[in-house]
């Protein structure tokens, strides 16, 4: 079995914790995510057993000695904010759509594999085993096009099919995958390889 990598979020606001590990748990669902509402609950607990840290700036700025030689780890919870990303610290904006705010984890996370995170501080994520095609090869189709922000129309015209077919379709992946909201389906075509998280 593999490794499950632990995330903690340190963040003073219940509901945008919430929020975040709700978003968290569709991405990465091998992971355990932990909540602590201030910086001293995070010290009570075993601070430095963490995959991610995703950290309010209030607690970053107070607590920066702790956070600076876990920088790849730490990701501050902020408005886009331009001193963080001159430091070379992800920001990631909470005030964004729902939508954005998961490509935007998705684009973090991939950008972490890419810089060699060792295995065992973030196993590799595939919420499908590849050898488990579940999705026929013209689902995968109407399924990149959805997350491409295409509607039904579109993607009858792009893909030479009927309108009706694409509803068909949509359907079909929907049931497959148990997956309703476009930006679960998202997660799910870049978690599979299907798009590139700097497509969407």
């Amino acid at each position: 079995m593999n490794h499950q990598p632990e995330i903690a979020i340190v963040e003073a606001n219940t509901l945008t914790c919430l929020g975040l590990k709700s978003i968290l748990e569709e991405i990465i669902p091998m992971a355990i995510i932990r909540i602590f509402h201030s910086f001293n609950e995070l010290m009570d607990d075993t601070p430095d057993m963490y995959a991610h840290y995703f950290i309010s700036v209030q607690i970053y700025v107070e607590h920066n000695v702790f956070f600076l030689p876990r920088k790849r780890k730490t990701i501050v919870l902020a408005s886009d904010s331009p001193q963080f990303q001159l430091s070379g610290i992800p920001v990631l904006n909470i005030y964004e759509p729902e939508e954005e705010l998961v490509k935007n984890i998705l684009k973090l996370h991939q950008h972490a594999h890419h810089n060699g995170y060792p295995v065992k501080d973030m196993p590799p994520i595939h919420t499908v085993e590849p050898h488990q095609e579940i999705l026929s090869p013209r689902e995968i189709e109407v399924l990149v096009l959805i997350t491409k922000g295409l509607i039904n129309k579109e993607i009858a015209d792009k893909l030479n099919i009927s309108l009706t077919t694409v509803i068909t379709h949509r359907k079909n992946i929907t049931e497959k995958l148990g997956i309703k909201s476009v930006s679960g389906l998202t997660i799910y075509a870049v978690m599979n390889g299907y798009v590139e998280a700097d497509r969407i």
